[in-house]
């Protein structure tokens, strides 16, 4: 700035100089508030109260889950079961559903007892378990090397649960299991929607708010049944979408309608994830814009550009969540319909839970 400028007097340096760090300084506490804003690495463990643990066995009162806290000396200093093997867990109740970030691990205090190996596993009931994945696979987690060094791990991806359970795989072959641990992240906020399978919730959308080329839903789904329509959308001319769960697979369909002129285009039916009917949260993204369709299950996306005129869809201004109303008939659900819940309901941004809820 000053070799560009070699002309400007003093005084116009000096003030473009201020007005630079005015910006700087601005950008930061903006970065600062924004940091703040979505800091989810509370320590959320050291408060629970004893009752809050539980394991598979102890070796001793003193030995108890209930003393499983990071760098505390309380009882004998951490937990460690009857018997060190395989078979051997320690849970947690944090409360209510949580966004956990991280997780960090200790030995027993002042003893030979550590684990060096660990699975950590998920629930939202304490009694339905999902294990942690990472790279597509169940992930092992690397553990203590003694007894007071804390070995912290910030997940991939975060976890939302109610429940957590640290298995050990292996341990000092010197000593047993022994185990204080921490756990770090922040209370999940979510919009949580029930379908009795009777039931449907229907979106008008705000005409002025469309835009034709761009389309953007995503939600959360739970249930324990292998079918079930899921999104359904109608249009004028035999037009129409629909994601349905079939035999715990999930399917996307697009319908163009107009067999006779396309008939090679007519339909796209694509087909993602398996086991969906597990009773644990899947996720689901769909992306439309212009030809191009990205449908998403979980962390498996499918993209394919849509042949034809599928970028003019002639579409209604509903949205059907749960089931396929059937017209004229207020109520009444045609095909297979939704049992079970969604979670933070989004179309083009619009919080569709909490739309219903206020109106």
């Amino acid at each position: 700035l000053l070799g560009a400028s070699m002309n400007v007097n003093m005084d116009s340096v000096t003030e473009i100089f201020l007005k630079l760090l005015f910006l700087l300084s601005v950008h930061h506490q903006l970065m600062t508030v924004a940091g703040n804003k979505y800091n989810c690495d509370d320590q959320l463990v050291s408060a629970l109260p004893q009752s809050s643990f539980s394991s598979s066995s102890e070796l001793s009162s003193s030995h108890s889950p209930g003393f499983a806290k990071l760098n505390r000396r309380e009882g004998a200093g951490g937990w460690s079961p009857l018997v060190s093997n395989k078979y051997q867990w320690l849970q947690i109740d944090l409360g209510e559903r949580t966004e956990i970030t991280a997780v960090a691990t200790q030995g027993g205090y002042g003893s030979s007892d550590w684990v060096t190996s660990y699975l950590l596993m998920f629930s939202d009931s304490g009694r339905n378990w999902k294990q942690y994945r990472q790279e597509e696979s169940i992930w092992a987690f690397s553990g203590n090397t003694n007894a007071d060094s804390v070995v912290y791990y910030k997940l991939q991806h975060s976890i939302k649960a109610r429940y957590l359970r640290f298995v050990p795989l292996d341990w000092n072959p010197n000593g047993r299991i022994g185990m204080r641990i921490e756990v770090y992240g922040c209370t999940y906020r979510s919009e949580v929607i029930g379908f009795d399978g009777k039931s449907c919730l229907i979106y008008t959308l705000n005409k002025k708010l469309i835009n034709a080329l761009k389309d953007v839903i995503s939600l959360k789904f739970k249930t324990m049944q292998s079918d079930g329509i899921l999104l359904h959308r109608e249009g004028q001319n035999g037009d129409h979408f629909t994601m349905e769960l079939t035999k715990g697979k999930l399917s996307l369909l697009i319908n163009l309608g107009d067999t006779k002129t396309n008939p090679s285009n007519a339909q796209i039916n694509i087909t993602l994830g398996s086991l969906l009917d597990d009773q644990h949260w899947h996720t689901v993204l769909i992306e439309h814009f212009n030809n191009q369709v990205n449908f998403t299950v979980d962390k498996h996306t499918h993209h394919f550009h849509a042949k034809g005129e599928f970028s003019y869809l002639d579409l209604d201004y509903e949205l059907s969540f749960g089931g396929i109303p059937v017209p004229g008939k207020s109520g009444t659900l045609s095909r297979r319909n939704f049992h079970g819940c969604f979670e933070n309901i989004y179309y083009n941004g619009v919080n569709i839970i909490d739309l219903a809820r206020r109106h």
